[in-house]
């Protein structure tokens, strides 16, 4: 699961999502993209941000597709 098939699975826009777990717009592309990391504070808002919305996601959820693109 990558940080776009979480947003895209709660059905939000860039904008909307980076608004709900207290980023912006431009940091949301750079995760998506893979120029930046996501920080442990952001992953565990997403975390928590999806939870409000009814969809389990963990950090591993959130960290293995990095992991998969650097092997």
């Amino acid at each position: 699961m990558s940080i776009v098939s979480i947003r895209k699975g709660l059905g939000l826009s860039q904008a909307e999502f980076a608004t709900g777990i207290g980023v912006t717009q431009g940091n949301v592309s750079h995760y998506e993209c893979g120029r930046q990391q996501i920080p442990p504070d952001v992953a565990a808002r997403v975390i928590s941000f999806a939870k409000s919305r009814g969809v389990e996601v963990t950090f591993d959820d959130i960290y293995a597709s990095l992991a998969e693109k650097a092997a």
